[in-house]
This record gives structure tokens, C-alpha cells and sequence, in this order.
């Protein structure tokens, strides 16, 4: 039986399922085979006529089970995706196959307001589900900067972090994910429970090892943060600043730093451009004075631009993290960027990188918590000038002791740590022998 001849034979079990929504139209097909991956150049060539063959939208998770099953009876390949607001190819069909949308599952299952724990099942829009927490008196502990619109499964399966690691860390530390909900694509599909320890191995993995349908998070209590925005005439004054801000006594959920020449690209909404460097901070209300003191110390400008719960639009967190990165594309697309943990003294890193890439290289920071230290993440600007200068600087940052996380590969581990992770891959073997769930994004199955 040829290939398409088997195709169309699965297709037609496919039509014969219930609860499952079925979109043919090749428009609908390229629509839900792409995400962000146009960030990186190297992704867009590499990925932009990736396409499904079928996008299925299972409306409970018997459906989900039924897609599994066909998928694995016929060695479809499967990749979930939830909004698609992934920037490395996450969701991306690399051969193929069914893309299966996970937005119909949208329910908030149960919450503990002794401990905070939630349970969400994975279609569920992080901004929903923090309004929800909300009204509880808490709120989600780490979000992306895509938060009114990402899904939290798509968060902890394609994301690591964002707005809140400046005080929580990353999204695999311990305490985040206290259990899963997962459909298997074993001979025989089937949905099990994983707690913290189980659930581990499917976290950043970009669905390649069993199909997200619930989670349950710890949450924090919730705070009327306030925005500030700190100006600052010169670079090293203002990074030690970004600093102090960072190991003082305050409860920040934010805290980033933009290089003037990236303000001066900023959106109207975001404040006048002063010319200066400028500090993004969310604090809570008793904070507020600290930093006043501690800017005044530093001779920068201080601006206390009132109670984030304010804004009913955009705010500082559409500033910070990748969101900078698509504010600088809207003006010129010639921008992407890279993702570093830089070395300490961070400031000696930076000049020595700017020495040698001037204005092709913009400086965003982001403050993080890596394992209970205060650490600084970069997500530099960097102007495209082909395959090579790229290499090239990403050869300089590590030959200077920064950590990349390189956003141009499509693979779980080259964009991590570029080692295999062991309990990923036994996860995968476990959960997919036949390895049909997002085939070609994790390096250590393939």
C-alpha cells in the first residue's frame, strides 16, 4: 500500500471520530503549522515550508486518546501546539503529519486555596487563568511576556522562563510543576497521572515525550505591583544599578534593563525616550521608596509610573523579555537575537563584546534567580549580517564565559545546555517507542 493510499485510509478512521474538530483547508494547515520561529533567520529558512498534512482539534481528552492511537497505528507523525506563541519552532511539523490544537481544553479544574495549587487543564490562556487566581488572591509565579495570550501548557512544554525569575527562578527548578495529566502514544494510548518527580522529564520538552491535557502549579500570593522606570546617563552606572536594585530588600517580579538606542525604538505608550539607559522594574508597594533612595544614590531619574492593575492595555511586562525583541522587529526586521547567561563581572563581558560589535549588537538584561542567586540573563538585539557574524558572535560570547541558549536551532537540547537530557529521552521511550510525537526536536531520541 503506498504512502498516500495509508494516508487516506487514516484519514477516514480520522472523520469517523466524535468529539474532534477536522480543518482540511490548506490555509488552515499553514496557519497552525507556524509560530514565531520568523525571530531567528536561520529558523525561517530552515523552517518555512514545514506543513501539516491535518490539523485536529479534539474537543475532550477520549478524542485525544482515539487521535493518539490512529497516529501510532499508522506511524503518523504528531505535534501539539497550543497558541503557537513559541519563538524556536516548537509546534513547527517538522515532517509533517497532524498538528493537534490542545485549545479546547480550557477548564480550571480545581484549586487548593490552603496551598495555592491549581489544576488547568493545557489549553487554558495564562492571562485567564491569572485573572482567575486573581480574584483568589494569588497569582502565577513565572509567565512569558506573551502571557495574554500563551497557554500554560505550551508555557511549560516550549518555555523556561520570564517575567517573575527574577524572585522564582525557571520553570524546571523544583516547587513549579507539581503534576501532569498526560496521554501516552504506547501501542495502546492511555491517560496517566505523574507527580513532580515523573513530571519532570516532560518539562521543556517540547512535546516529544506524551501529550500535556492537565497540570497542576503552585501559585504565590498576589501583589498590586508598581511600575517604575529608572533613566540613567551612563551604561556602567546603570547596570550596577540594575544590580543593587536586584539584592535589595524587595519584592520585585520584575526587573529589566533596555540600552538607550533600544528605547529610542520603543512604543510611544512606553515612555518619552530620555536618552538615557533606562531600568524596568515591578515592585510591590513598600518597595517603592527603596528604589526612589537607592536611584537618588546613583544619580539616575526615577519615575514611579503607578499601580500596574492600572493599565488596562499594555505595561512594563510588554517590555521585557522577548516582547523587546518584537517591538525592535516591528521597526526593522533585520533584528533578531540571542539568550545568554552572562559571566561575572557582567559588566567586563559587555564592554568586551561591544568592542568588537558596536551597533550591531543592542543590550536588553533581564535579572533571574539561578538556583537562589542573583544572575543576569541577556537577550541582546543583534543585526542580521548572515550565517557567519552570527557564528561568530556566539563563538565570542562563549569564548568570554557566557552560557547561550542559542534560539536559532530547533532541537530541546542545542537551544538548553546542548547536553542530552537522560530522563527525557527515557521518558520518550517509555511514553512513544515508535517515536511519532514531534519527531526531530529532541536530539538525544533521534
Amino acid at each position: 500500500m503506498t504512502k498516500n493510499l495509508l494516508f487516506d485510509e487514516f484519514l477516514n478512521e480520522v472523520k469517523a471520530l466524535k468529539e474532534l474538530d477536522v480543518f482540511l483547508k490548506p490555509s488552515d494547515k499553514r496557519r497552525f503549522s507556524k509560530d514565531f520561529f520568523e525571530y531567528s533567520p536561520v529558523l525561517k529558512e530552515e523552517l518555512s515550508q514545514c506543513c501539516a498534512d491535518l490539523v485536529l482539534r479534539p474537543l475532550t481528552v477520549e478524542a485525544v486518546v482515539s487521535v493518539v492511537n490512529l497516529c501510532r497505528k499508522y506511524l503518523i507523525p504528531l505535534t501539539l501546539r497550543g497558541s503557537g506563541t513559541g519563538n524556536y519552532g516548537q509546534s513547527v511539523p517538522l515532517h509533517g503529519g497532524v498538528v493537534m490544537l490542545m485549545t479546547s481544553f480550557t477548564k480550571i479544574r480545581n484549586f487548593d486555596s490552603n496551598t495555592g495549587e491549581i489544576t488547568v487543564e493545557a489549553g487554558c490562556l495564562l492571562g485567564e487563568l491569572n485573572r482567575f487566581l486573581i480574584t483568589k488572591g494569588r497569582q502565577l509565579r513565572l509567565l512569558p511576556s506573551t502571557w495574554r495570550t500563551a497557554s500554560v501548557a505550551g508555557f511549560i512544554a516550549g518555555g523556561s522562563g520570564g517575567i517573575g525569575s527574577v524572585r522564582w527562578g525557571f520553570l524546571r527548578d523544583p516547587g513549579h510543576l507539581i503534576g501532569l495529566e498526560v496521554v501516552t502514544a504506547e501501542a495502546n494510548a492511555r491517560k496517566i497521572q505523574l507527580d513532580a518527580r515523573s513530571a519532570e522529564a516532560l518539562n521543556h520538552a517540547y512535546g516529544t515525550n506524551g501529550v500535556i491535557t492537565a497540570l497542576t502549579l503552585t501559585t504565590c500570593p498576589a501583589v498590586d505591583w508598581q511600575e517604575v522606570a529608572i533613566d540613567c546617563e551612563n551604561l556602567v552606572s546603570a547596570i550596577e544599578l540594575f544590580q543593587i536594585c536586584t539584592k535589595a530588600a524587595l519584592n520585585l517580579f520584575l526587573c529589566s534593563f533596555l540600552e538607550k538606542r533600544v528605547i529610542e525604538h520603543m512604543p510611544a505608550w512606553s515612555g518619552k525616550a530620555s536618552g538615557k539607559h533606562r531600568i524596568l522594574l515591578l515592585v510591590a508597594p513598600d518597595g517603592v521608596s527603596t528604589l526612589k533612595r537607592l536611584t537618588e544614590s546613583a544619580g539616575g531619574d526615577f519615575n514611579h509610573l503607578g499601580s500596574e492593575q492600572d493599565k488596562i492595555g499594555n505595561g512594563l511586562r510588554e517590555l521585557s523579555w522577548n516582547h523587546t525583541t518584537l517591538h525592535m522587529r516591528v521597526i526593522n526586521p533585520d533584528w533578531t537575537y540571542l539568550q545568554m547567561l552572562l559571566p561575572q563581572p557582567e559588566i567586563d563581558f559587555i564592554e568586551t563584546i561591544n568592542r568588537n560589535w558596536g551597533d550591531n549588537l543592542l543590550w536588553h538584561l533581564e535579572a533571574v534567580s539561578q538556583q537562589g542567586t542573583q544572575r543576569i540573563a541577556a537577550l541582546p538585539l543583534v543585526r542580521w549580517q548572515g550565517h557567519s557574524l552570527l557564528e561568530q558572535l556566539m563563538r565570542d560570547c562563549k569564548d568570554s564565559g557566557a552560557v547561550l541558549f542559542n534560539p536559532h536551532v530547533i532541537t530541546v537540547e542545542d537551544g538548553g545546555l546542548g547536553v542530552i537530557d537522560a530522563n527525557q529521552v527515557k521518558a520518550k521511550k517509555t511514553f512513544d517507542p515508535k517515536g511519532i510525537l514531534n519527531p526531530g526536536k529532541l536530539k538525544g531520541w533521534v
